[in-house]
């Protein structure tokens, strides 16, 4: 070989070294991005066409088509008789959308991620997309870059990442029904529609997060799962900080992809062997917005905070979903519960944020404790999450193994460190101080921290 021709050898072996090839177990391989273990936290929104008849869920569509009696007599009784799904895209005016007050409002949530629904089911992109000719926010309805206007807020007004939700497929389009009734063996509507809007998506709005969804329809060699992933990990313009999650293929959800979701509100209480994401609503019964919810249909802070620390414990993140409405507000209910949220994760987030979990994740004594751990300047730390005050102000902790250098505390409490002594069963008792209600550091849930514990 001449040293020209080993020059080029040596040139192409390099660009080939690394390079995560079109298949699971080389995509499998990369490393997730370390900003997304230690956020913890983030906030999905749900806004389409759907936030305009705002009733049952974002399934509206494909609930209507399906003759479900509650929306067939809706629309009998609010609507003409030849109205159909597309109609309500002009009702979707987002006149009172301002993205830079929803940048506050998520940043004040404390939330260090945000995903925004691109594009759900019914196929309307919230972008101008090439790909999506007259059912898209800037051809029908509000006429404007909704993806684009939130993005770059986001982006200007605080530190969280940006991250697009995309639907692979679509109720009733045409050609995907006909790759379906093809058994799949021909790709029209990838080549269409779901192929070119991703590779949109991530060239123009760079997003730190490809949230997929809609996957459940086929498998994964359908919808080029391992191509797609493959540039985005080599080649795209965010190929060193993206993250993805597993809905690629019916055949590979809970198995292969950046991060598990396995299925939504998945919260197994128990430590996964892989980082993983609950992503649960707000709203119990749906992730759009519902105009005819109930106040107990919302999840109230016990509640919320309880999912915050039974999934952070067992290692995953939590992405909490809120709907907005056609007009492109967040209403005062998800209002509320976002800051009440960031004032507690003000008060706590040592214990959750870049933490890792303990050794232990839920209490063997007290099971309303769920644990995390973190290491601080070459010190570890154990935190004790505790869902509810202990009876007699004494909580009994099985888990923790004392020792001569053990100091306990409580984040946000600045009345110095608590008494405790060894549980004669294995464990510690901590005695907490009588407490004003101005030296409580938060109405729901408190956190121990504890120092010199195995």
């Amino acid at each position: 070989m001449g040293n020209n021709e080993e020059e080029i050898f040596n040139q192409i072996g390099q660009v080939t070294l690394g390079r995560y090839e079109p298949n699971w177990e080389s995509i499998d391989s990369r490393p997730l991005p370390a900003w997304f273990d230690e956020s913890k936290v983030g906030i999905l929104i749900h806004w389409g066409v759907f936030s305009v008849p705002s009733i049952l869920s974002e399934w509206f569509w494909y609930q209507w088509e399906t003759k479900t009696p509650l929306l067939v007599d809706f629309m009998k009784n609010n609507y003409r008789q030849d109205w159909t799904y597309p109609d309500f895209a002009n009702q979707l005016t987002a006149e009172f959308f301002d993205a830079e007050e929803w940048a506050s409002l998520l940043n004040i949530s404390g939330a260090k991620y945000v995903v925004m629904v691109g594009k759900h089911h019914e196929g309307f992109t919230m972008w101008p997309s090439n790909y999506s000719w007259n059912w898209n926010a800037m051809d029908v309805g509000p006429k404007r870059d909704l993806i684009g206007e939130v993005g770059a807020a986001i982006r200007s007004k605080t530190k969280l990442h940006f991250g697009i939700y995309h639907s692979l497929f679509e109720w009733f389009n045409p050609l995907f029904e006909r790759d379906r009734s093809n058994a799949f063996k021909t790709q029209d509507f990838i080549a269409a529609k779901t192929m070119p809007e991703l590779y949109e998506l991530v060239n123009k709005y760079k997003p730190d997060i490809v949230w997929s969804d809609g996957s459940h329809a086929a498998d994964d060699w359908y919808w080029n799962a391992t191509t797609f992933l493959s540039w985005l990990y080599n080649d795209s313009p965010v190929k060193d900080t993206v993250v993805v999650n597993d809905r690629w293929g019916i055949n590979v959800n809970c198995i292969h992809g950046g991060f598990l979701n396995c299925g939504d509100r998945f919260n197994p209480k128990v430590l996964q062997k892989r980082k993983w994401e609950n992503v649960m609503t707000l709203d119990k019964y749906s992730a759009g917005y519902r105009r005819n919810a109930k106040l107990e249909d919302y999840f109230t802070m016990i509640e919320l905070l309880t999912e915050v620390a039974q999934t952070v414990s067992c290692g995953g993140n939590i992405l909490i979903n809120i709907g907005i409405t056609k007009e492109g507000t967040v209403v005062p209910i998800y209002q509320d519960i976002l800051t009440k949220l960031g004032k507690w994760l003000t008060v706590n987030g040592e214990g959750i944020y870049s933490s890792k979990p303990w050794t232990t994740q839920n209490d063997t004594i007290s099971n309303y404790v769920w644990y995390t751990s973190k290491v601080i300047n070459n010190e570890p730390y154990v935190y004790a999450i505790m869902l509810e005050w202990p009876k007699n102000n004494t909580l009994v902790l099985g888990a923790p193994k004392t020792s001569s250098t053990t100091v306990v505390s409580m984040l946000g409490y600045t009345g110095g460190n608590f008494s405790w002594k060894p549980n004669p069963a294995g464990g510690i008792q901590i005695m907490l101080p009588s407490m004003n209600v101005n030296e409580i550091p938060c109405n729901d849930v408190w956190v121990i921290k504890m120092q010199g514990v195995d």
